[in-house]
C-alpha cells in the first residue's frame, strides 16, 4: 500500500520535499542569493530526472487521484519548463531580497497543477486549481516597488476568482444532474439535457479564462506586462500548459457524449481567438504584451486540434505544449536577459539589436520563427499536427481560415526580425554579457526548437500514450 502510494504520488511528494527543504534553508543561516540559486537549480534538475524513474499507473483514494504514462509525461514537461524559467531568472533573482519566497510560491503553484492533472474527480481538480492560482497571484506582485506589478496581481486574482466561481457553479450543476463527480462514472450520466449543457458552458467559460480564449482574454496582456518576466514566462507556458492538459482530459472523458455540441462551440471560439490574437499582436510595442497576444493566437490553434476529438487531438496538444515550452521560453529568455541588464522591454528598443548582440538576435529570431510556424523549426510541426487533428472532422473551411491566419501571423513576427536586423538605431542596446545559467537555458531552448520537430519518436511516443487512453 505504501509502495503504491509513494510511486503513484512520487512527483507530488518530490515537490513537497523541495518546498520544505527550501523553507528550512530560509529559516537557517543567511546565505547569498547566488548560492541559494545554485542549490535550487540543482534540486529542480534532480526533480526533472526523478520524474522519469520508476513510474506506475494506478488510482488512489477511491479514484480521487490517478496516474498514468501520459500524466507523468505532462508533469515532466512542466518540470522542464520550470527548470528553464529558473535558469533564465538568474540575473533578476540574484539581486532580489525575497528569492526563497519566489520559489516557494511557484513550486506551490506547480504542486496544485500536478494535483489538477492527476485528479480523477472534479472536486480534486478544483482543489488543485485553487492551490495553483493563489500563490501565482502573489508571484505576479513580486516586483514589490513597481505599481504595475501590484496592478497585475490584482487583475489576475479578480479574473481567477471569477473563473473559479464559474467553474465551481458548473461543477455543482453537473453533480446535481448526475449524482457523481468521478471522471470514470460521469460519461454514462451525461445526456446533453439543457441543464447539463448550461453547466458545460459555465465550465467552458471558466477554462476559457484560464487559457485566455477570446472573449475571456481581457486580463492577459495587462497581467503579462505588469508581472516580472519570470512570472510572465510561467503564466504563458506552465500555467496554460497545465490547464490545457486538464481541459483536454475533461473534454475527452467526461464530456465525450456531447462532443458534437462542444465541437460547434470550438469552431467559433478558435476562429475568434486566432483572429483577435493576431489583430492585437500587430499593434503592440511592449514585448511582453506582444507575446501575450501571440499566446492567445496560439491557443486558437490548440482549440482546433482539440476539436478533432481523437487520440491525434490529445497527442497534438501535448506535443505542441512541449514545443511551446522551448519556443516561448526562448523568446522570454532573451527578453529576460535584456530586461535584467538594461530595463528595456519595448520592441522599438530592439532596432539594430543584431549589431551589438548577434547571438541573442539569432536566438530570438529562431524562437519567433518557431512561434510563427516557419519550417524547419519545431513550431511548424506542432501546428501541422494540430491542424491535422482538427481536419479529422472534415471541416476544411476551418483549416483553410486557420492557415490564412498563419500567413497574417508571419507579418508581426517578421516585423520584429526586421527591426533586429535591418532597422537603424542611433543608440542600440549595448552588448550584453549572458550569465552561465541563462545561457544554458537559452541553448537548451534552441536545441528543443530545432531538434524536437525532426525526432519523430517523440510524437510517436506521445501518440502511443494518448491512444492507449481512448
Amino acid at each position: 500500500m505504501w509502495t503504491d502510494f509513494l510511486l503513484l504520488m512520487k512527483q507530488e511528494m518530490a515537490l513537497v520535499v523541495i518546498i520544505f527543504f527550501l523553507l528550512i534553508l530560509k529559516l537557517g543561516k543567511d546565505r547569498s542569493n547566488e548560492s541559494y540559486l545554485k542549490i535550487v537549480n540543482g534540486l529542480l534538475l534532480l526533480n526533472l530526472i526523478f520524474g522519469f524513474i520508476s513510474n506506475r499507473d494506478g488510482v488512489l483514494f477511491n479514484e480521487m487521484f490517478r496516474n498514468n504514462g501520459l500524466m507523468v509525461l505532462e508533469k515532466n514537461i512542466l518540470n522542464l519548463g520550470m527548470l528553464i524559467i529558473s535558469l533564465q531568472s538568474w540575473s533578476w533573482l540574484k539581486g532580489h531580497k525575497h528569492t526563497p519566497e519566489f520559489y516557494m510560491l511557484l513550486l506551490s503553484t506547480m504542486l496544485g497543477m500536478f494535483f489538477m492533472i492527476s485528479g480523477g474527480n472534479l472536486l480534486m481538480f478544483y482543489l488543485g486549481l485553487e492551490l495553483s492560482t493563489i500563490p501565482l497571484a502573489a508571484a505576479a506582485n513580486f516586483d514589490l516597488t513597481k505599481r504595475r506589478s501590484s496592478e497585475a496581481a490584482m487583475k489576475l486574482i479578480f479574473s481567477s476568482a471569477f473563473a473559479s466561481a464559474l467553474l465551481l457553479f458548473g461543477i455543482s450543476m453537473i453533480y446535481g444532474t448526475t449524482g457523481t463527480l468521478t471522471f470514470s462514472q460521469l460519461p454514462q450520466h451525461i445526456t446533453g439535457d439543457p441543464l447539463q449543457l448550461f453547466a458545460f458552458i459555465l465550465m467552458l467559460a471558466g477554462f476559457g479564462f484560464k487559457i485566455s480564449v477570446v472573449p475571456f482574454h481581457l486580463w492577459t496582456a495587462d497581467v503579462y506586462e505588469g508581472a516580472p518576466v519570470a512570472v510572465t514566462s510561467f503564466l504563458s507556458v506552465i500555467s496554460k500548459g497545465a490547464v490545457l492538459f486538464v481541459f483536454v482530459s475533461v473534454l475527452y472523458t467526461v464530456f465525450r457524449p456531447i462532443a458534437g455540441v462542444w465541437y460547434l462551440m470550438f469552431f467559433i471560439l478558435s476562429l475568434l481567438t486566432i483572429f483577435v490574437g493576431n489583430l492585437f499582436a500587430i499593434r503592440q510595442n511592449n514585448f511582453k504584451r506582444f507575446l501575450a497576444f501571440s499566446s492567445i493566437a496560439q491557443i486558437g490553434f490548440i482549440l482546433i486540434g482539440i476539436g478533432g476529438s481523437s487520440p491525434e487531438g490529445m497527442s497534438a496538444v501535448v506535443y505542441f505544449v512541449l514545443i511551446y515550452v522551448f519556443s516561448n521560453l526562448a523568446a522570454f529568455g532573451v527578453v529576460s536577459v535584456v530586461s535584467a541588464a538594461t530595463g528595456k522591454e519595448s520592441i522599438s528598443d530592439y532596432k539594430g539589436f543584431y549589431k551589438t548582440n548577434p547571438v541573442l538576435s539569432w536566438m530570438l529570431t529562431i524562437a519567433l520563427f518557431s512561434l510563427a510556424g516557419v519550417p524547419p523549426t519545431a513550431g511548424f510541426f506542432g501546428k501541422y499536427f494540430l491542424l491535422f487533428a482538427g481536419a479529422a472532422k472534415g471541416n476544411y473551411w476551418l483549416i483553410s481560415i486557420a492557415a490564412l491566419n498563419l500567413v497574417i501571423s508571419f507579418y508581426y513576427y517578421l516585423r520584429i526580425v526586421k527591426a533586429i536586423f535591418m532597422a537603424s538605431n542611433a543608440e542600440p542596446i549595448e552588448k550584453i554579457t549572458i550569465p552561465l545559467f541563462p545561457r544554458l537555458a537559452l541553448y537548451a531552448c534552441m536545441v528543443g526548437v530545432i531538434v524536437v520537430g525532426f525526432v519523430s519518436w517523440i510524437y510517436e511516443y506521445i501518440h502511443s500514450l494518448s491512444y492507449g487512453l481512448q
